[in-house]
């Protein structure tokens, strides 16, 4: 099953089939007070250095959250879609809590935009899917609801499959439905890992549908965060994961992710990986001129 997103001149499909899809995390202002401040101000200066980063960093996709206490968040949202399309042909992920926000995204997006989030609360699925069928996005789904994530891999596909049937009543295809099976931190609880993997792959071969998480969750309040999260994104492909909101800008991450790509056979002849070394070596050898 493919998920098709796309702004007006570049195309991104998710599939198991597919290079994985990296959906860089930085633009978004928790935890990052500096940023929210700026935010508050109206400078939405910050946001063209973090598109600059990811996208050198090998960014297929950019989320895109204003969640800013005491501000418009529809406003910062409108302004922040125009501003990042208008320096780079990535597709976004229009990521917020807030349906205000979200429709006043999809409103100026130009293309087939990926929407962050629903869960399977009736509530919320029956706010967002109609938009996301109004504006032809596709959906990212996480599987809870109002009482809580459930820790058992069964209960999780069930999950899905509840999100399967919202998307369906509200007409939205199951090709533009991306789930996302919750990473928790393995900090907190050491079989977190494992929950996942199973999730994952139970969902991969009942359903086959795509799937995303927020990485970085798993190293949590961990030490050598980095290290973790480049173990733990090849496992999660190996298991079905097809694409993850993740940290575009380091290094040794991204090419863990590219070298499991190789590896999985979604790289062929190693094209990508060839290519994306030969650009490193470039930059090196211009950056020493």
């Amino acid at each position: 099953m493919h998920t098709v997103i796309s702004s007006p001149t570049r195309t991104v499909t998710i599939g198991s089939d597919q290079p994985f899809c990296i959906i860089g995390e930085r633009i978004n202002p928790t935890g990052r007070k500096k940023f929210q401040e700026q935010l508050r101000a109206g400078d939405l200066s910050m946001i063209a250095v973090d598109v600059e980063q990811q996208v050198a960093g090998g960014a297929d996709v950019l989320d895109v959250n204003m969640g800013v206490p005491l501000t418009d968040e529809a406003e910062l949202m409108r302004k922040a879609v125009v501003m990042v399309q208008s320096i780079t042909d990535l597709p976004l992920c229009l990521d917020s809590s807030v349906i205000d926000a979200l429709e006043a995204g999809l409103q100026v997006y130009q293309g087939k935009a990926l929407v962050n989030s629903i869960t399977a609360e009736d509530e919320r699925a029956d706010a967002v899917l109609p938009l996301v069928k109004r504006y032809g996005a596709a959906i990212i789904a996480l599987t809870n609801d109002e009482f809580g994530i459930p820790m058992d891999p069964q209960e999780r596909l069930a999950m899905c499959e509840k999100l399967m049937s919202l998307c369906e009543r509200h007409g939205v295809p199951l090709e533009d439905l991306v789930i996302d099976p919750l990473c928790m931190t393995v900090g907190a609880d050491s079989e977190a890992g494992k929950v996942l993997f199973e999730t994952i792959h139970l969902i991969k071969e009942k359903h086959g549908l795509n799937m995303t998480i927020g990485a970085s969750n798993i190293s949590f309040g961990l030490p050598n965060r980095h290290a973790a999260n480049a173990a733990f994104l090849p496992m999660a492909m190996q298991a079905g994961l097809t694409s993850a909101v993740m940290d575009a800008r380091t290094e040794g991450i991204v090419t863990a992710v590219r070298a499991a790509d190789l590896m999985l056979g979604n790289d062929a002849w190693g094209a990508n990986w060839i290519a994306r070394f030969r650009a490193k070596q470039a930059a090196e050898a211009a950056a020493n001129a």
